[in-house]
């Protein structure tokens, strides 16, 4: 596939600002653990809700350390990002170019259509929540960059 103008990036990545949220009700507590070997090393995940296992919609939060560095993939179906701490810069194509890349802050939400390839990267220790309709797949559009690879012997 063909990276996508950076026009078509920017529509996709319509990054808006959510006012914060007012409401008294007190979330669950989440329960973190690696993230899948889909994942670099490093990351964490919690499900906040659903299973990414099953053919229904989920929502997962991941927590990456400064630096982390998400290569250039792509899923089946469209995917919803928002920021809960930390900086994401978000790139679309099939190269990692922090030049460019969009910056999404604390509150920063943007949606990623199905098959787009897209990339990131955490700016400071960075939370995103991730929904999305199971199950979960990443492919990365350079197969040496699969982190399950380099575990195959």
């Amino acid at each position: 596939m063909r990276a996508l103008p950076l026009s078509a990036a920017l529509l996709m990545w319509a990054v808006t600002l959510h006012g914060q949220d007012t409401s008294t009700h007190t979330a669950p507590k989440l329960s973190w653990g690696p993230a899948p070997a889909v994942f670099p090393t490093g990351a964490e995940m919690a499900v906040v809700s659903g299973d990414p296992a099953k053919a229904a919609p989920f929502t997962v939060q991941l927590s990456l350390p400064d630096g982390y560095r998400i290569p250039p993939h792509f899923h089946p179906t469209d995917e919803t990002v928002e920021v809960k701490q930390g900086t994401f810069l978000v790139g679309m194509g099939d190269t990692l170019d922090l030049a460019k890349t969009d910056t999404m802050k604390v509150g920063a939400k943007g949606q990623v259509p199905a098959k787009s390839h897209h990339y990131a990267v955490a700016k400071g220790a960075t939370v995103v929540s991730v929904t999305a309709m199971g199950p979960f797949a990443m492919t990365y559009v350079n197969p040496a960059d699969d982190p399950r690879r380099a575990a195959q012997p």
